[in-house]
């Protein structure tokens, strides 16, 4: 059940309760006189551009002053009473929003605060900030301020050798800081340099950056010899990149320096025994290739034996495991006797006034063509259910060495075909046209005609 609560009258002297505003008052007079007509004004108060209605009359000041309401929110006060422009130049003030590089105090107070202190100082600072990033294994983030450590010091080392003076500017006190060019100086700049060469090789090693941990390292052992820890990070990216005789030179430099250093002692062991694993690997690799190499020599020295010849472009097709083979497959150990193997050839036969083909993958030099052909005839989208319904309504031909046509015998074994006709394989690929009897002449001349344009293009 709702409860009336009785105003009192401190606050309804806050809230001006039973008052009406001067504005309020005005606008109930004029709802209240709506329909009584409005009388005419004389000619003297009418205004220039308007002659039917009268001007309405100034409201009275308020006797009392107005309560002022609450105050705006922080930002509506801020675009309060600005055009879009004014808004848009002052937030262009603030390095935040700003899109012109304009003279300010905030830009300039940015400006000193990112080259305040010298070199050597400023180096330190982004150790200090990247050892922090690297305890929180923030790889990536140390790795850059480690970086930008680095640049500075490297600066310093480049303007030395142009032989440019130092700039030395007084801090507010008055103090001039101290010549960075003197002996002791440059000592430190390098000592911190090492450091970050080192730190950031850390960095890089985490991150499986091996190539640039080496890198880092050979920085960092450049200015400084005596660093276990570099010589021990060098050593494991290297160990991580399978050069595992470089990385034992890497730990035996590390162990002139630190003899008892245990994780170099630990790493040792690993590098020699991961070099026994690429060692093996490199021997079963070796044999791999001898073998492939013994059958390739066994191959063409039969092939030179049967008379085939062969020839290889300089875009060989996409042929997977398909290639010729000795039979039994040589497996490339020594014993290997191919006076009793024989040799088959990955075959295509086109169909070339349809623009079909059939691949036999392992074609023995005993076999025939009819051999083939009386399983593959007749083909599916022979419409004519004639022309390749037999190997006896078909015709097969190979192209010649010199571009022209043989017509080689369907119960002529392959060997004998490749070593009496004057062909080669392409590729280690045998292609044989497949033509039906009755459209063969006709093939055989526009095939002629077409061969001997070509050469004409090309004299």
């Amino acid at each position: 059940m709702v409860q009336l609560q009785e105003i009192s009258d401190e606050v309804a002297e806050k809230l001006k309760l039973g008052e009406t505003s001067p504005a309020a008052a005005e606008t109930k007079k004029e709802t209240t006189t709506e329909s009584q007509p409005t009388p005419s004004p004389s000619s003297t108060d009418a205004p220039a551009a308007s002659t039917s209605q009268a001007a309405p009359a100034a409201p009275a000041a308020p006797s009392e002053p107005v309560v002022a309401g609450p105050e705006l929110p922080p930002a509506r006060a801020f675009t309060s009473g600005k055009t879009a422009d004014e808004i848009l130049a002052e937030l262009n003030k603030s390095p935040l929003f700003m899109t012109d590089l304009e003279d300010n105090d905030d830009i300039a107070a940015l400006q000193a605060l990112a080259y305040e202190g010298t070199p050597f100082e400023n180096a330190g600072d982004f150790k200090e900030r990247g050892n922090e990033c690297f305890r929180e294994k923030g790889w990536a983030d140390a790795r850059e301020f480690y970086g930008k450590g680095i640049a500075l010091l490297v600066a310093e080392d480049k303007r030395r050798a142009r032989g440019e003076a130092p700039k030395l500017e007084s801090d507010e006190d008055g103090k001039v800081p101290e010549d960075p060019d003197t002996p002791e100086q440059v000592a430190q700049q390098h000592a911190l340099l090492a450091q970050l060469y080192g730190n950031r090789a850390a960095c890089q090693l985490e991150l499986r950056n091996y190539r640039s941990c080496t890198l880092d390292c050979g920085f960092a052992l450049r200015l400084n010899l005596a660093n276990p820890k570099a010589w021990f990070r060098s050593a494991k990216a290297l160990l991580a990149l399978d050069k595992t005789d470089e990385a034992a030179e890497a730990c035996a430099g590390g162990l002139a320096v630190d003899p008892k250093n245990a994780s170099l002692l630990r790493l040792t062991k690993d590098i020699e025994a991961r070099a026994e694993m690429v060692a093996a690997r490199k021997r079963r690799e070796d044999e791999r290739v001898a073998r492939e190499t013994r059958k390739k020599q066994r191959l063409r020295a039969v092939l030179h034996h049967r008379g085939v010849r062969t020839r290889t472009t300089a875009q060989p097709p996409e042929m997977e495991d398909a290639a010729i083979r000795l039979e039994p497959e040589d497996d490339g150990t020594y014993d290997l006797d191919v006076s009793k193997s024989t040799v088959s050839y990955p075959t295509v036969l086109l169909y070339p006034l349809k623009l079909q083909s059939d691949f036999i993958k392992a074609f023995n030099e005993t076999e025939s063509l009819g051999d083939h052909l009386a399983y593959i005839l007749p083909v599916p989208w022979d419409t004519t259910a004639k022309d390749y319904a037999t190997p006896a309504n078909v015709d097969c031909y190979m192209e010649t060495i010199s571009g022209s046509l043989v017509k080689v015998g369907k119960k002529m074994a392959l060997g004998k075909i490749l070593a009496q006709a004057n062909v080669e394989i392409v590729d280690e690929v045998v292609r044989v046209f497949v033509v039906p009897r009755e459209q063969a002449e006709l093939w055989v001349r526009e095939f002629k005609e077409k061969k001997a344009a070509e050469r004409g293009e090309l004299t």
